[in-house]
């Protein structure tokens, strides 16, 4: 999950960020929990977007789409503890529809989605990605939503981050697998090579043992998409704060395997057609991140 942008909203059913596999953690590392969603109101193969699926997943009939369900409000469990639920899960579900097929959202790992999309484990991955030069070598993306990267720190302590620079001598706790992390280790050789001390990056395997390190103090600060940070301070209870400082603005993509054929040009025209009807504008708001929607999805736009 990369550098970029989230909302406000409270969605019902939120647990509380940091600790609680309901809310937005556990069962990333269990591969555990999917839903699956039948298309209503389909066009059966009527519309552009549904001509476009190619033959073998209209004979399969369905969609699986995976997510770390760990990234509150993007993507996280149900209170029911299996259900992937969140503006990435509403997305996939509304794809669906345009395209005629059902839709099963599958809770795993991070690190692990674009592997199993190469590897024909799963069709596509909706899962907070940051669409990158490099990432674009194993899949293709379309374009969906644009975001940055936020730091955040518990609340009475008195780390500030005003910059990438700041972050030389801190602990700083990521999710494995994402541009954080990356950024993280990048510039943790800036500062040893200007005499400073590195970023000790710590890397975990979802957001909520990020947040669970910062909140032990075995980590000085925690850094996500701009509109997840937000919104995991929001849910902390007053345990956490926002630094002011935020960087690289980028677009997500949702991952979809080179081998696909044209799927990913089904998957784009299925966003052209929601963003036009309004209803990827109903999702945006639902979710508070409508200040990250975009007009003009593509594939593979990454900027860097």
């Amino acid at each position: 999950m990369p550098t970029l942008t989230r909302r406000p909203v409270l969605a019902t059913g939120i647990v509380a960020l940091t600790l609680t596999a309901a809310a937005a953690c556990s069962s990333s590392s269990s591969g555990g929990g999917d839903a699956t969603v039948s298309p209503a109101n389909t066009s059966n193969g009527a519309s552009s977007a549904a001509a476009l699926v190619p033959d073998n997943i209209k004979a399969k009939g369905t969609l699986l789409v995976a997510a770390d369900a760990s990234y509150a409000p993007n993507e996280f469990l149900a209170a029911d503890g299996t259900t992937v639920q969140g503006m990435d899960a509403d997305l996939a579900e509304a794809i669906g529809t345009e395209l005629g097929l059902a839709v099963k959202v599958k809770n795993a790992t991070f690190d692990a989605i674009i592997p199993g999309l190469a590897n024909g484990r799963f069709d596509l991955g909706m899962s907070s990605f940051t669409d990158t030069k490099e990432r674009e070598k194993t899949v293709n993306f379309v374009t969906y939503f644009s975001a940055g990267t936020s730091f955040f720190t518990k609340a009475d302590s008195d780390t500030q981050i005003t910059s990438m620079d700041s972050l030389c001598g801190l602990k700083l706790a990521v999710e494995s697998g994402t541009t954080q992390e990356a950024d993280g280790k990048a510039q943790s050789k800036k500062c040893t090579q200007g005499g400073n001390e590195k970023v000790d990056v710590l890397s975990f395997n979802d957001q909520s043992q990020a947040n669970l390190a910062l909140r032990s103090g075995r980590a000085d600060a925690s850094a996500a998409d701009s509109p997840v940070a937000a919104y995991q301070v929001k849910q902390s209870n007053g345990a956490f704060k926002l630094s002011d400082f935020e960087y690289g603005e980028a677009p997500y993509g949702i991952a979809v395997p080179k081998q696909a054929g044209t799927l990913d040009q089904a998957v784009l025209q299925a966003m052209k057609d929601l963003i036009a009807d309004g209803t990827y504008g109903k999702i945006m708001s639902k979710w508070g991140l409508t200040s990250g929607a975009i007009t003009d999805p593509v594939i593979n736009g990454a900027i860097s």
